[in-house]
Parts: C-alpha cells; structure tokens; sequence
C-alpha cells in the first residue's frame, strides 16, 4: 500500500470534488480558448452597477496572475485549477445575473439600454451605442446612445457608412454572420478616414469595440460599438463573455420585434373596427378618443344617427383580450347598431336583444354596455347600462355622474333587464361615456379614480368647453398617470381606454 500523505490526499480529494460538482464549467472550458488560464483567472473587481462582475474595467489596466512570474513556481497544480474554476462561476454568476435583467425588458428601447450598459460592464468601457436596423417588415429602425447625447450620434452619423466598423457590419453579406471588430487605437492606424478620427477628437474616445447582433436563427438586427477613453481592446475572456451575451440580447430583441409587430397588427384591426369618423347631428357636436393597450382589449364605441332626427351613442367592453376579444367586440357593436335602428326609443330593449344574442353565440364571454337614445332638439337622452360606469354631465355650472340603476353585465344572468333612466343636459353641457379602463388605468381605487374623473371634468378651461375634443383630450391627460402618451408600446398591464363626448347647443 502506497504511503500518501494526508494532505495529498485532501488536496486531490478536493479537485475530484470540484471537477464533479462543476460538470458546466467543464463545458465552458471545452469552449474556451487554449492558453488563456491567466486570463481566466485575473483578480475581480468590486460590484457594477450591482452585479460582481468578473470583467476587468479595462483590458489596458487589468493585471493578470501570468503578469508575476514569481508566483507561478509555487503555486500547487490544485489551486491554480481551483482558481480557474472560481473564475468559470463567477463569470457564469455574472451572465447569469445580466440576461435576467435583460430578460425582464418588455419594450425594445428597454432592452437596448439594458444592453448597452450590461456591454460597457463586460468589455470594460463608459460609452456606447446600439444602431438596430432589422430586415424589411419586421421594424423600425432605431439608434441608442449610452453616456452620448443626441448631437453626439449625429456628429457619428456624419462619417461615412462605409469608414465605421458597425457600417461595415451592417452591409455586409446579409447571409452571413459577421465577426466583432476592434479597432485598438485610433489616432496610430493610419488606415482610418480621417473623418473618423476627427469625430473621435471632438467626442474624446481612442478606440472601439464593435459586436454584431446576430444569429443564425434570428438574422442580422444590428450592432453594438463601445467606446474606450484611452487605447484599448477587450481580452480574450471579455471577447467570449460579450458574445455570449450578445447572442442572447439578439434573440430576445428578435422576440421584442415580433411582439411589436403583433401588437402594430392588432391596433390596425382595433382601428378598422371602431367609427372611421363620427356623423354630424344638428344641435349635438361629437368627439371620441381610443387609446390601445398593448394586449388589443374590446372596449369600443359608437354613434349613429337614428330616424327624426335623433342620434345613437353606445359604449361597450368586452372581456378578455387579444384577436377573439376584437372579432367579438366588432360582432357585438355591429349588432348593436342593427338593433338600435329597429328599436332605439327603448335603450332597455336595445340591451336585451343584445345579451340574448351574445348568450347564444358565445356562452363563454361577458360584456358591459351602455345604450343612449339622444334627441338634440328636445336635449333629452334616455339611456340603458348593463354592468357600465355612468355617463358624467360637465359644463360651468355643475359636473356630476348620471344616477342609473344597478345591472350586471350582459351574459352574465339568465335574463337580464333594467330600468332605464332619463335626464337632460342644459345648453353647452357635455356628456362624458367612457369605459371602466380609463379608471382601471389609473392604478386608484375605484371610488379614488371616480373622484380624479370628476375633478378632471371640473377643471376643464372655460376656453375649452365650447370644443368637445379640447375636453376629452384634458381629461384624459389628467385622470392618465401618462397623459395622451400611451399605446401599443405601454405596459403589460394597460387596457383600453375609450371615451364618446356630445356636447349639446
């Protein structure tokens, strides 16, 4: 029997534990480029931006453990192994960490800052910028600065396409997949446009570093530069990090296009459903606004003009959301609108026939609705609501909600019915319809957000109340935490939001 030391025998015990436990970090060293261990194993600096990046802050000031010859003699075979495979975790922690936060991005322009400063973390540099320009019909495109203002992307622009490394990238072979470029030191390649180095000059960066977006699964979308201070290039380590990374950051902006483009289809084909323009009525005029959520809700409107003179308006919801929440919205309004020709005296009536055809033809789906039989020469309305918020009387004198009666939604008894409910707004009075996601939109409790709608309409200008449009847009940019500035591109949990204004002579 072999007489083995005890320590030995720990030292070797714990390299076969480690080289078991970490079987991935023995996939990345497969990958990995050979002869590159000192750089796999250089010193960690502290935390960026949160996350303990093993990156260094830059390739010209990063010491390497090859960079001290004393210490390799002494350094046992087992903890030179040992270091190196700390180093894999570590740099498997942090890209870890970066695509989560990259994962986490829902819009694209969040996802391309989010890129842009995961990047400049890896390669070690402060400021960069990201031109995305996918192929044809799947978006637009765009350009991100980071630590760069507006006139410093246009200073960039005035370079000739074909003297930049991400130009060159860009129009390239579109089949192919092409390779980062690093362009060391700007000011001693003498092969440069000079117009290039004068930008460089006048923006105050030595040298880049360029890394396409590309795949083979999602295309060419566009590229990433970084931009170092002093002369400078990524090491190997930081190569292989950043691209890895940026073949994710690829994939995931592929998924954001596409979503967007989704989303694009689904606003058209809310659009094309709803009123293309509203009618002209003598005595009332009429003003609405739609503002699209990104998952295509089935709120609607509508307003129609009626025999002798009278006039239709109608608001409506329909639950759940997507491509069959608005097939269902427009069966349900352009059945409204034929039941509103044979019978609009009676609202009542008008809402019956429409929750028995939504119960017969789709059981599983509910909808709210409200029904306004209007005569502008008399300024009498009578109305019917099932499960709806109530319509909001405003003018200079008084602004209060329309008391209706309890309902519950269509399709949500056997029979529904309930009383309807008259009233009449005084010359130069608007009647405000919406729907329930104006309010849900507000992140407010119900009774909180019904108390924003009301003072909103209160404090409409007195310049503005003779314009029914300059009164729907005030009040929407006062109940709305984001104003007008709101659509497709807003967040996951955004409904629709549909508001009908008459203001009476």
């Amino acid at each position: 029997m072999l007489d083995i030391s005890s320590r030995v025998r720990v030292d070797v015990d714990a390299l076969i534990a480690a080289q078991n436990d970490m079987g991935v970090c023995d996939a990345i060293g497969r990958n990995a480029p050979v002869g590159k261990s000192a750089a796999m194993s250089a010193p960690h600096l502290p935390k960026v931006a949160g996350i303990d990046s093993a990156v260094p802050a830059s390739a010209h000031t990063a010491a390497t453990l090859a960079a001290s010859p004393a210490l390799a003699p002494t350094t046992a075979p087992g903890a030179l192994i040992q270091d190196r495979l700390a180093g894999w975790v570590s740099d498997l922690t942090t890209l870890h960490e970066l695509t989560e936060r990259l994962a986490r991005t829902g819009t694209r322009d969040d996802a391309l800052h989010e890129l842009l400063r995961a990047g400049a973390a890896l390669v070690g540099a402060r400021r960069g910028m990201v031109v995305l320009e996918p192929p044809e019909g799947r978006g637009p495109a765009t350009t991100v600065g980071l630590g760069l203002a507006h006139a410093d992307l246009g200073h960039i622009e005035t370079v000739p396409r074909s003297a930049t490394p991400h130009g060159r990238i860009l129009d390239g072979a579109p089949t192919s997949v092409p390779c980062p470029v690093a362009q060391a030191d700007l000011f001693r390649d003498e092969s440069l446009d000079p117009r290039l180095r004068e930008v460089a000059v006048r923006l105050g960066y030595a040298a880049s570093y360029a890394l396409p977006l590309a795949t083979a699964e999602a295309g060419r979308l566009g590229v990433a530069v970084w931009f170092y201070d002093e002369p400078a290039e990524p090491v190997e380590r930081q190569r292989h990090l950043v691209g890895l990374y940026g073949r994710y950051a690829t994939e995931h902006l592929a998924r954001l296009l596409e979503l967007d483009r989704a989303r694009a289809r689904m606003a058209i084909i809310a659009e094309e459903l709803l009123p293309s323009r509203l009618p002209r009525v003598p005595g009332v005029r009429l003003a609405a606004r739609h503002l699209g959520g990104p998952r295509g809700g089935g709120e609607w409107y509508d307003a129609l003009p009626l025999p002798e003179g009278a006039l239709g308006l109608a608001v409506g919801s329909v639950s759940g959301s997507g491509p069959s929440a608005l097939a269902a919205m427009g069966r349900l309004r352009a059945s409204l609108r034929a039941y509103a020709v044979m019978e609009g005296e009676d609202p009542v009536a008008v809402l019956s026939d429409l929750e028995l055809l939504l119960r017969l033809t789709e059981p599983a789906r509910s909808a709210t609705a409200l029904f306004a039989y209007c005569e502008p020469a008399l300024r009498k309305v009578v109305l019917a609501g099932a499960g709806h918020t109530p319509p909001l009387i405003t003018g200079e004198r008084r602004t209060e909600f329309v008391e209706t009666s309890l309902s519950a939604p269509l399709g949500m008894l056997a029979c529904w019915e309930a009383p309807s409910v008259e009233f009449s707004p005084g010359p130069g009075e608007t009647v405000l319809l919406y729907t329930d996601g104006l309010l849900r939109r507000t992140g407010d409790p119900m009774d909180r957000a019904f108390a924003r709608l009301h003072t909103a309409a209160a404090s409409v200008p007195k310049a503005a109340r003779e314009d029914p449009s300059a009164i729907v847009d005030h009040v929407l940019r006062t109940v709305l935490p984001e104003g007008l500035d709101t659509g497709a591109d807003g967040d996951e949990d955004d409904e629709d939001v549909v508001m009908l204004a008459a203001r009476f002579e």
